[in-house]
């Protein structure tokens, strides 16, 4: 198999831009940041790619409702007429697909150069709702910008209305991951500290490299202790989970980068040097429904997406120089480099985390490519440098991995990425949810949710039934013996049995122990 330079997919132009107006009102939206990166990325490439652009993908933004869809206004904001424009919508793997996407569009002769881009202005969002308050003024409508989720989102009294685990007060991913944290210990056979002390290592190293990292949001060292122990500064969200360990996205940053095919690229005279090869994907889903997983220590469309990617390219461990392991929450990059077999002493990001680097919802895979093609460049002349980008999204629902290089892969586009049928076929039986059970079961896993004082708000315990069955349970907040007993570190309550019980004048079961 050889390559063909018609056929041959490389990032030319890579582009990211933090936005820290000096007040709100003059903070660019996500439109402008868009446009900001790819006009950076553009430059990068040796201008004049834009202008030419036959493809524009763009991943969807949350933080000014009104302003959706942007792809339309992106496009008038740049001047430009591309054929295919495309808007997806803000999930963790979006950038690393639509890379693989525009890979095959290229090879498939639909498209020239491709553009990629995301942006998100949360904070600015943010800071114009507070200053709206403050000055008593009504409340945003859809003209304005607000990504608060409902508060009514969290109040479990509308069942009906809401769906069983979101009356549980499982709605958004920080509700969520927590339960593949706390599995995925008891799996590992790991002690709450020894958990916790995992997350500080790979927690502390991602700040490592937001800090040396221009691109990167917050640019301060955290030490493994500071990133797991609750402080004024890091409160606890969801547990074990503090402020440090969830993405931060109270950002304003947009990033993009161009795709094209290595002899377009040769004809416009970019150097060899400059450019970075992409190599095949793989990606997989799970149900989008959460409790309809097999297992909380473990995600098989994560597992067959990662190790379908690294057989699709023939490449082995060893031979990836850096990686970027989607990182959320710590659950999803500790499962992510067990399957790998990449060392917690090595760091798992080129870009700094979602934490550090920033977590701007769907687009951090964006920068994420900006930062490993920015690394691979200036690694290259030590020899061929490869790094693979692996992506997750929803609630442990979606994931896309693919390699890049310094050097072309012998690889034929275009290709299939859709690993699906492998993944479906690795999955274990999924257990039967039981909405209404009561009576005898055992932790399967488990989380509780803080209020900003740090108090315990609410909680809730995923359990399995005598027949196999799975359902939920509450916490009371105030069962202290309870809520000790999930969160002190004296024994793993994963397996532990108890009773779920209805309270009188209660919809929602609790939880016995």
């Amino acid at each position: 198999m050889s390559n063909d330079p018609a056929k041959t997919p490389v990032v030319v132009g890579v582009g990211q831009i933090n936005d820290r107006p000096e007040t709100p009102d003059k903070g660019l939206d996500p439109v402008a940041l868009m446009s900001a990166a790819l006009h950076k990325a553009d430059a990068d490439a040796g201008h004049g790619w834009l202008a030419d652009c036959d493809s524009l993908s763009v991943i969807g933004q949350i933080a000014w409702p009104h302003l959706n869809p942007v792809a339309g206004k992106l496009t008038e904001m740049l001047g430009i007429h591309p054929a295919h424009v495309v808007e997806t919508p803000p999930h963790g793997d979006s950038p690393t697909r639509l890379m693989s996407e525009a890979a095959n569009r290229i090879a498939r002769g639909e498209a020239t150069i491709c553009a990629i881009v995301g942006g998100e202005a949360l904070r600015t969002a943010g800071q114009l709702k507070a200053a709206q308050a403050a000055a008593d003024k009504p409340q945003p409508n859809t003209q304005r910008p607000d990504a608060q989720r409902p508060d009514a989102l969290r109040d479990a009294t509308h069942r009906v209305h809401k769906g069983y685990a979101q009356s549980y007060g499982l709605v958004v991913p920080t509700d969520v991951y927590p339960l593949y944290e706390n599995a995925g210990r008891a799996a590992y056979g790991q002690t709450l500290a020894e958990g916790q002390e995992e997350s500080g290592a790979i927690w502390s190293r991602f700040s490592e490299v937001a800090a040396a990292n221009e691109a990167a949001w917050l640019r301060k060292p955290v030490s493994a202790a500071e990133v797991v122990t609750p402080s004024d500064t890091n409160r606890p969200i969801a547990f074990p989970y503090t402020k440090f360990q969830v993405a931060n996205a109270s950002v304003n940053q947009g990033a993009g980068f161009l795709v094209t095919s290595l002899a377009e690229a040769e004809r416009r005279g970019v150097p060899r040097e400059r450019l970075i090869f992409i190599g095949h994907g793989a990606a997989a889903e799970e149900d989008k429904n959460f409790l309809k997983r097999d297992h909380y220590d473990r995600s098989p469309s994560l597992e067959v997406t990662i190790r379908e990617a690294m057989k699709a390219n023939g490449v082995t461990v060893a031979e990836l120089d850096y990686v970027e392991l989607y990182s959320c929450f710590p659950c999803v990059p500790k499962m992510a480099r067990r399957v790998l077999g990449w060392p917690v002493e090595k760091p798992a990001t080129v870009f700094g985390g979602l934490t550090f680097g920033g977590g701007p919802i769907g687009n951090y895979m964006s920068h994420a490519v900006a930062s490993m093609v920015d690394v691979l460049r200036r690694e290259r002349g030590n020899g061929v440098t490869r790094g693979l980008l692996f992506a997750n999204g929803g609630y442990a629902t979606h994931n896309h991995a693919v390699l890049l290089s310094s050097e072309p892969p012998v690889l034929a586009f275009p290709q299939d990425f859709d690993r699906q049928a492998v993944a479906d076929a690795a999955r274990g039986e999924v257990p039967e949810i039981a909405e209404d059970y009561t009576g005898p079961a055992n932790i399967e896993s488990y989380t509780l949710h803080y209020d900003r004082d740090g108090s315990v708000r609410s909680g809730v315990i995923v359990a399995r039934t005598p027949e196999g069955a799975r359902t939920l349970a509450s916490i009371a907040p105030g069962d202290a013996d309870l809520i000790a007993l999930l969160t002190d570190g004296s024994q793993e309550p994963v397996g532990l049995s108890g009773e779920v019980k209805k309270s009188a004048g209660q919809d929602l079961s609790v939880w016995s122990a």
